[in-house]
């Protein structure tokens, strides 16, 4: 049935004459228009519609989290909007194909018109990577340096106050802490643990020893790594060490956050951790995908730049190179395969833990 008491026209409703009509090469102002210019700047004005989508579920998932408490039919709508931004950033990444339809030639008829603006000054991937959870302070040493540098008085002064507002890392943290089951009655998950990881490691190192056909440097080097595994281990359940490796930057969650992403992921066939596990397994595929972005950006960088400087004063492709290695920020969560157990050789837990875990009916034992 129709709701609208004015009909709606399809160019009107997409607002298409404004749409179609802001594409406004620089290079015709000077010389005669650079014909791939057009793809250039469609390009990125797609690539800021589809930010501006993603900042949109960003912003919907972020206003969940900031409850006291989520439940499972929330844990559903967030997990969709969250799958949602992977396929955006599949396309996105995808993309980057077609500007590579451009020669660096066709790119070098206008790229001098272009001085000093760049893709630093997009204002919605910042506010991206912000919203995610990478601030000034988890940057690579330039970008501190640089972050701001390059836009206007009203873009940095919008920036530096969403910088202040918890991220998505901050509100998953303290979602995470907020996980009942490690320590119940007289329950301790992780005394259970702790026994299951030294069987496991003191298993891996007799297999070491047990091996004849092996040169003894070899033996020596597969030993001491299974040595930096336990102390990896050890320092995971102890919260002085644990602490001092998130200030050496191995961990950046909090110890309570990560035991229990941990205990999420070691349990997902759990009923009641399937959503969670879902969340934390989008959260890397979000920061997967974002790395994915940045080294085809650098790769196509560097196919239309070679070592050039870019338009924005950076040097180009290193520069890319470094963010795509260096500007992450889910690693926690995939450096948690450090400390997973074999299914056979998880610790059982008790019967209330179990029950409290599954889907029960009155009545069942």
């Amino acid at each position: 049935m129709q709701k609208n008491t004015t009909p709606c026209y399809y160019g009107d409703y997409l607002q298409l004459e404004k749409l179609l009509t802001a594409q406004a090469p620089e290079s015709a102002k000077y010389a005669a228009e650079a014909h791939d210019e057009t793809l250039f700047i469609i390009v990125h004005q797609v690539y800021e519609l589809w930010f501006k989508q993603i900042l949109h579920e960003l912003k919907a998932v972020m206003a969940e989290f900031a409850h006291a408490e989520v439940k499972d039919e929330q844990l559903t709508g967030i997990v969709h909007k969250l799958k949602r931004i992977i396929t955006i950033q599949k396309l996105l990444n995808t993309q980057i194909g077609v500007i590579e339809t451009m020669t660096p030639q066709d790119f070098m008829s206008f790229r001098d018109y272009l001085v000093p603006a760049s893709g630093f000054q997009s204002v919605q991937f910042k506010m991206l990577e912000i919203g995610l959870g990478l601030k000034s302070g988890f940057r690579i040493d330039f970008d501190k340096n640089s972050f701001y540098s390059r836009l206007n008085v009203k873009d940095q002064d919008f920036l530096k106050h969403l910088e202040d507002e918890p991220s998505l890392f901050e509100r998953i943290e303290k979602w995470l802490e907020r996980m009942p089951f490690l320590q119940l009655n007289n329950f301790s998950f992780w005394q259970m643990y702790q026994q299951a990881t030294d069987t496991m490691l003191a298993d891996d190192k007799a297999t070491v020893q047990g091996i004849e056909q092996i040169a003894e440097h070899e033996r020596e080097m597969q030993l001491k790594e299974i040595e930096r595994t336990a102390e990896k281990f050890a320092a995971l359940l102890d919260a002085d060490k644990y602490q001092q490796l998130q200030q050496d930057g191995t961990f950046r969650l909090s110890q309570k956050a990560m035991l229990s992403a941990l205990f999420i992921t070691l349990y997902q066939e759990e009923p009641m951790f399937n959503l969670p596990f879902q969340l934390l397994t989008c959260l890397t595929e979000i920061d997967e995908n974002l790395t994915i972005w940045r080294y085809k950006h650098a790769m196509m960088v560097q196919r239309m730049l070679g070592t050039k400087i870019g338009t924005g004063g950076s040097s180009g492709h290193d520069y890319l190179k470094r963010t795509t290695e260096k500007n992450r920020i889910y690693t926690d969560l995939f450096n948690m395969a450090t400390f997973l157990l074999p299914k056979s050789d998880l610790p059982a837990l008790p019967k209330e833990i179990k029950r409290g875990l599954g889907f029960y009916f009155a009545g069942q034992e």
